[in-house]
């Protein structure tokens, strides 16, 4: 496992407290972390009552169903690409109380054989500031150390758009 568990836990802490001074709600959503980012929000004892909520959108149905995302975006670029975490990231907003919201997609592990293993976007969006765009190509590290290394990069993205 590249992350500790409890090195997550502390910079999600951080995200919500910062979240909390500046009186703003969180939400979340991702498809290759299956709402790994939520339940580590969640799991904050005091802080957890500023995230609203996760959606988990593992299809490209439900990015279309869940969060509105036009489906020949996904036609166009890939269920894997930066428009689509984009799109994400905005429906999440669009559908949520939340102010700063954090989207992900990608290759967890192997795919189809065209896929690269290890290669997630993510967006993170809070309500009147320029979007934060990360492409990360974590290669073939296993499932679960991709996901772990794709949940700090989230909270770090996060962090800085709190100014954390």
């Amino acid at each position: 496992m590249s992350e500790s568990r409890e090195d997550l836990k502390a910079m999600a802490e951080r995200v919500l407290a910062a979240a909390k001074r500046a009186d703003l709600m969180l939400a979340t959503a991702e498809s290759c972390t299956g709402g790994q980012l939520a339940a580590l929000f969640t799991s904050i004892e005091g802080l957890s009552s500023q995230f609203d909520r996760g959606f988990v959108t593992y299809t490209a149905r439900s990015k279309s169903d869940l969060l509105g995302i036009d489906p020949m975006l996904v036609i166009r670029h890939g269920e894997v690409s930066r428009e689509v975490a984009q799109a994400m990231a905005a429906g999440a907003l669009e559908h949520s109380a939340a102010g700063l919201v954090c989207a992900i997609t990608g290759f967890a592990g192997p795919g189809e054989p065209d896929d690269e293993t290890g290669l997630i976007h993510l967006a993170v969006l809070r309500k009147g500031a320029p979007p934060i765009l990360r492409e990360c190509h974590f290669g073939e590290r296993g499932r679960e150390e991709s996901r772990d290394m794709t949940v700090r990069a989230a909270l770090e993205m996060m962090a800085e758009a709190l100014g954390a």
